[in-house]
């Protein structure tokens, strides 16, 4: 038996449930999107409860204008657009979304975007990192009071460099400033200088019970496996990196954390359902073909080349922040003929206005 009470489900999950539910006379939940748990019964009688969320999930960009400021307009346009793709979850403001470069109020003001865009039809993740402790809890604070928001993604402290006993502690204090909003791990040891070793993620997990997930984006499927095999019943593993996405989802893990599905959403959001179902054929046939993008996109530092391909497709302009910089011309040609071979070209929006040329 399941009841459903609050954050996250995939679509195919919402299907399966409302086809069972439909079978016994009842009507359940909009198909998409809908921020749900589920309660499971265990052995003992007792109810555990248990966040299903599955799929694909962009790491979204934020746009800048030419002179730096955020591109609403082409926010709110990336957001719709993604949905209308199919793709399961949306973060916002986390590495791809150039966080460490936003001024508090666009960080919040971004976030809240996303999550107007999303009106309730994906999940929304607000990303929240700090090296401090301190100003950790009081950032995530403020963004838990953004109504709409799903779950909170925090990164390693970088800089730093602390102990697992730190950051143990550091992600405890986040987990109960904002309980009960579900807390996301992200471990990306090649931005932060630290890795979160499976142990201390399955401690956390047990120690707080809104540590629902983790973000592996350590580039090791040994760890990846290791998590999925050691952490409780309802923790969540996503890959967070697209060229390790299959053999993650392979060893069991729940999802993706997507870059390429910014310029690819409908495709990549494909590829890991078609993992998910084990219907590998399919699944291998769409990673053989986005191969490339996946690495191109880290040719220099994300997000420059995602945003030049963007903008290339007409989406956004390719203005990254400081200390990041837009790729040479060389490489920009580069990636523009690997969009255009890929057919990303093809998904440029019509400019506005009358375009007959007679």
């Amino acid at each position: 038996m399941h009841v459903l009470i609050g954050p996250f489900v995939s679509s195919c999950y919402v299907r399966g449930v409302q086809q069972s539910a439909q079978s016994e006379g009842r009507d359940l939940l909009p198909e998409r999107g809908w921020p749900l748990y589920t309660q499971l019964c265990g052995k003992d009688g007792n109810w555990e409860k248990e966040m299903e969320t599955t799929g694909c999930g962009t790491a979204l960009i934020t746009p800048f204008r030419g002179d730096g400021s955020i591109d609403d307009r082409a926010l709110y346009a990336l957001v719709n657009w993604q949905i209308d793709s199919g793709i399961d979850f949306l973060v916002a403001c986390g590495s791809t979304g150039e966080a460490a470069t936003l001024e508090e109020d666009e960080w919040l003001t971004a976030v809240r975007i996303v999550v107007e865009a999303a009106a309730g039809r994906v999940p929304v993740w607000g990303g929240c990192t700090h090296n401090s402790t301190r100003m950790l809890v009081k950032r995530a604070e403020k963004l838990a009071r953004i109504r709409g928001v799903d779950g909170v993604l925090s990164a390693n402290p970088y800089y730093n460099k602390p102990s697992q006993e730190g950051q143990y502690q550091h992600f405890l204090a986040l987990a109960k400033a904002v309980a009960p909003l579900p807390v996301i791990l992200y471990n990306v040891p090649g931005r932060t200088g630290v890795n979160l070793d499976p142990d201390t993620v399955v401690r956390l997990a047990e120690e707080a019970e809104n540590i629902a997930a983790v973000k592996e984006a350590s580039g090791k499927l040994t760890q990846i496996a290791e998590l999925v095999h050691s952490a409780q019943r309802g923790f969540k593993v996503f890959c967070g990196d697209d060229n390790l996405a299959l053999a993650a989802l392979g060893v069991g893990a729940n999802g993706l954390i997507s870059v390429a599905s910014n310029e690819a959403p409908g495709e990549v959001a494909r590829m890991v359902r078609a993992a998910l179902r084990n219907d590998w054929p399919l699944a291998r046939e769409i990673e053989r073909k986005y191969a490339r993008l996946f690495e191109a996109n880290f040719w220099e530092s994300n997000p420059g080349p995602v945003k030049t391909i963007l903008s290339a497709m007409g989406r956004c302009d390719a203005t990254v922040r400081l200390p990041l910089v837009k790729p040479d011309r060389a490489l920009r040609q580069k990636l523009e003929r690997l969009a255009g071979e890929l057919g990303l070209l093809r998904e440029a929006p019509l400019p506005e206005g009358d375009m007959r040329m007679f």
